[in-house]
């Protein structure tokens, strides 16, 4: 079986739709919790599975350097070796190995980078990281492209994104490849799929200049794949042209693929780019921030080690069912907290991603009714609420 994707409902330019994969459907809009190492932190794959998670995301720079893909292949894939027989989508690498800025070198043949556990040289190119995800077997596969930070040149913008295609269409020749290969031998063989149905998505860049973002689109869709996302936002731009960004550049997209925001955001982000088509969403936020003692709730964003939690009995959010709210209170999660116990990042975590998800569930069921404006106007007011913890005591 390999990915196809039904938009079943509209609300305006939001999608309500489905995503199959051969590991399973996705109901999109969808938000992956981040499993950087084949684990998302703090909790288990049934955990997840109980909150109603129905793809995880894994990262591709840190799987090839430990335990290595080749080892991972040989253990059947990575759904297989993690114990995850859910959709998976693994990123390309290349965000980390271009985040290492003073170990690592980018020319035309891809990034040259040394390994954050050993030092180790490694080089990734558009091939490399298709081989590489060919061989984990996850059902949605990235090419590999270059994000640059915010702000950065017209003219600098307009080279990376250049480069970005480039790499993109070595990439797919490779990704075809390897779908043709059945037999070869050598490093082809090596290099075979775990998974035969995999898909693999090109990525949109071109920072926030309009014409650049617009002509990468084209270029983008004219290589031709399963689906399409829009990279190089959520890194330091204001907010108001980032949804503006990501407005233009969805509407520009194939109207019967799937739409992928990388890396974003907030639960008003999520929002916010579903109204203007977005249908998948990864971030760290939610896993990242229940690990420091931030909550988030439907009334505003919770710092559960602040003072005035020490005796306070309610649940971290009453409007919450998850098994966090419904068995422990702020007291003593703010208890957990201080004292560093492991617990602490487990029910938190599971409170933050139960949060996200059952947003996301909202929004599919907003899309549904065509009340999703409705919904949005709601998170607009939250957002614009001052926190209820201003900072830390």
């Amino acid at each position: 079986m390999s990915l196809s994707f039904r938009v079943t409902h509209c609300d305006g330019r939001a999608r309500r739709g489905e995503l199959s994969t051969p590991h399973g459907i996705v109901q999109t809009p969808a938000f992956m919790p981040v499993g950087t190492q084949g684990a998302v932190k703090a909790v288990t794959h049934q955990q997840l599975l109980d909150i109603g998670a129905e793809i995880i995301l894994a990262n591709t720079y840190h799987l090839y350097l430990r335990p290595g893909d080749e080892l991972i292949a040989r253990r059947g894939g990575l759904h297989k070796f993690i114990g995850w027989h859910r959709p998976i989508l693994t990123d390309s690498g290349g965000y980390q190995a271009f985040s290492l800025a003073a170990t690592r070198r980018i020319a035309e043949e891809g990034i040259e980078f040394r390994s954050h556990l050993d030092g180790s040289l490694h080089a990734l190119t558009p091939e490399r990281a298709a081989d590489v995800q060919a061989r984990l077997g996850s059902d949605i596969t990235m090419v590999l492209d270059e994000c640059l930070a915010y702000p950065s040149t017209e003219s600098d913008a307009q080279a990376s994104m250049a480069r970005t295609t480039r790499w993109a269409a070595r990439g797919r020749d490779r990704f075809l490849e390897l779908k043709r290969s059945t037999e070869s031998a050598g490093d082809q063989a090596k290099a075979r799929s775990t998974n035969p149905g995999q898909a693999q998505f090109g990525i949109v860049q071109g920072g926030v200049w309009r014409h650049l973002r617009a002509l990468s689109v084209e270029q983008t869709v004219a290589i031709g794949f399963e689906g399409y996302a829009i990279g190089g936002l959520s890194v330091g731009e204001p907010i108001g042209l980032m949804y503006q960004t990501v407005e233009e550049t969805a509407a520009r997209l194939p109207s019967d693929q799937p739409r992928y925001l990388m890396g974003t955001g907030t639960p008003e982000d999520l929002v916010e780019c579903v109204s203007h088509g977005i249908d998948l969403f990864d971030c760290v936020l939610p896993t990242r921030n229940a690990r420091n003692g931030q909550l988030f709730t439907s009334e505003g964003r919770l710092n559960i080690r602040n003072a005035r939690y020490a005796e306070d009995d309610r649940p971290a959010d009453p409007a919450c069912l998850c098994y966090t709210c419904r068995t422990f209170s702020r007291a003593y999660l703010r208890h957990l907290s201080l004292a560093h116990e492991i617990a602490s990042a487990t029910l938190n975590t599971l409170h933050n991603l139960t949060f996200y998800l059952d947003t996301l569930k909202r929004i599919r069921e907003a899309i549904v009714f065509g009340s999703l404006e409705n919904l949005r106007r709601e998170h607009q007011q939250r957002a614009s609420r001052p926190l209820l913890d201003p900072g830390h005591r």
